[in-house]
């Protein structure tokens, strides 16, 4: 928990500016990649660590959609944004890894660039496989360790910088955790090298 309530003090700390930090690579690469992702959704839908909203914007005239994080600044930059948004969209502060929904809730449940930042990865996993209906989709947009081997050591030695910036690491091995969540028949599509993912699954239980 104490390290829960670290990560969390540093996005808020940096929620602020969190956007224009953001900027250069969001306009480059980001933003055609969240339009993507979004195009998959369907039926209700939940975003897990919505941050201050990047993909609320490509989601379709139609979603059915709750948004959480557990940053109060973030979500709140968010709700600044968006909070009166014709589309149908629930903004809640709440922690991945302990959600207050029912089993079996959602159809989607979208990720991007938050496993990075859950303390517990495979807990917040487990959370999203126990709230997606049985059949339901889990689309990701991850940055993840590369399987390089130099470059790989390399992301592992500058880890503790974003990591003490702002809660990021920059070294998860996110598929390896989706299996430890109990997630299998994962479909991987490299969008930058092998670092960043479009990581698509179908909920077996």
């Amino acid at each position: 928990m104490a390290k829960t309530e670290r990560i969390k003090k540093r996005y808020n700390r940096v929620a602020g500016w969190y956007d224009l930090l953001d900027k250069p690579m969001e306009s480059a690469l980001f933003s055609k990649w969240r339009k993507s992702l979004a195009g998959h959704v369907a039926g209700k839908t939940l975003e897990v660590g919505v941050g201050t909203g990047k993909s609320i914007p490509y989601y379709p005239e139609d979603v059915n959609l709750t948004a959480i994080d557990f940053s109060k600044n973030m979500l709140e930059k968010a709700k600044a944004k968006y909070g009166n948004d014709p589309r149908n969209i629930t903004f809640l502060e709440m922690d991945a890894q302990d959600m207050d929904f029912e089993d079996d809730t959602f159809d989607t449940v979208v990720t991007s660039c938050v496993f990075c930042s859950v303390p517990d990865p495979v807990k917040g996993l487990k959370e999203i496989r126990r709230v997606l209906k049985p059949g339901g989709m889990l689309l990701m947009l991850e940055h993840v360790r590369s399987s390089n081997k130099f470059v790989g050591k390399l992301m592992d030695w500058l880890n503790p910088i974003p990591l003490y910036f702002h809660g990021a690491n920059i070294n998860r091995d996110t598929v390896r955790n989706l299996k430890k969540a109990g997630f299998d028949d994962i479909e991987e599509i490299d969008l930058w090298k092998d670092i960043v993912k479009l990581i698509k699954m179908k909920n077996k239980k």
